[in-house]
């Protein structure tokens, strides 16, 4: 039964199951935070797995669920997806209106300590705690099988989380992700504007160290990566260095860099069925029980 908490503003039947855009308040944020679900047709018989997609930069929680093709591969899997915002957003929330990449759009996935981003910009517990507990209490999920995946800034955020908290997601995977952080331009200003200069704070958020100390041997983790990419040739994304990381810290890695694809939903799109057969053959695997 869905909780009076929430508020659904849309809903749209596809492939047998129905999307739906809802808000709520956020403790965590402290201020309404908007997310889409696609519920697959398998939850009429019963609870199903869920996997969470985070965006990148300037997107909201309807980039994804309109432009992926997600739900058609969610269906045929039984997968429930959940598309969050990027980041807290209303009058009350701090901005930097000339910065399209830090602020309103650009959360980070972290939780920020310094005035004015942390009363509200606290998109790692968001994600990690306040959103899986409204979406267990709200809708038929399997809440021993959530997954993690995301794109740029929110592949950022799906390797960060899905690392520290490998009892809540069994399962990860990236499109083009902010893979090493603290040593590209959008980290370092994003990490010194919502942590400040205390760069052990940093590694706390960055994938790339984080796989040193949080390795997960049996849980193999994709990545897609294009090649005419323009962030990738900028050094936003450090897919190598991450890569590098892994080797060794021993934690299963399949990076493919596929050639000519850029950095948009184009290239999401035409990859987006082996992401959610990585995650559902791991999600309803037998192992879990």
């Amino acid at each position: 039964m869905q909780s009076s908490s929430l508020t659904l503003h849309n809903q749209h039947a596809c492939f047998g199951g129905t999307v739906g855009y809802y808000s709520h308040f956020s403790s965590q944020c402290q201020c309404e935070m908007r997310f889409s679900v696609f519920i697959p047709p398998q939850a009429q018989n019963g609870p199903v797995p869920v996997v969470y997609y985070l965006s990148g930069l300037t997107c909201t929680e309807e980039n994804f669920t309109a432009k992926a093709g997600a739900q058609r591969y969610a269906a045929e899997q039984g997968l429930m997806l959940v598309a969050p915002d990027t980041s807290p957003r209303g009058e009350t929330v701090p901005d930097e209106a000339d910065a399209w990449d830090f602020g309103t759009g650009a959360g980070f996935y972290v939780d920020a300590t310094q005035t004015p981003w942390s009363r509200h910009y606290r998109m790692y517990s968001y994600v990690v705690e306040e959103l899986p507990e409204l979406i267990a209490a709200n809708f038929a999920m399997r809440a021993d099988r959530q997954g993690i995946f995301g794109h740029s800034m929110g592949g950022h955020g799906a390797l960060v989380c899905g690392l520290r908290n490998p009892q809540l997601f069994k399962s990860i995977s990236a499109f083009a992700p902010i893979a090493a952080p603290s040593q590209c331009p959008w980290g370092q200003k994003a990490f010194t504007g919502y942590l400040g200069e205390d760069k052990t704070l940093w590694h706390t958020y960055d994938a790339t160290q984080l796989v040193k100390t949080h390795a997960q041997p049996s849980r193999p983790i994709l990545i897609d990566q294009g090649t005419a990419d323009p962030f990738l040739t900028q050094g936003q994304l450090l897919p190598e260095v991450f890569e590098a990381a892994c080797k060794e810290a021993g934690q299963p890695l399949t990076l493919r860099m596929q050639p000519n694809y850029d950095h948009g939903y184009y290239f999401i799109a035409t990859f987006m069925a082996d992401h959610l057969r990585h995650h559902g053959a791991i999600l309803t695997a037998s192992a879990l029980d």
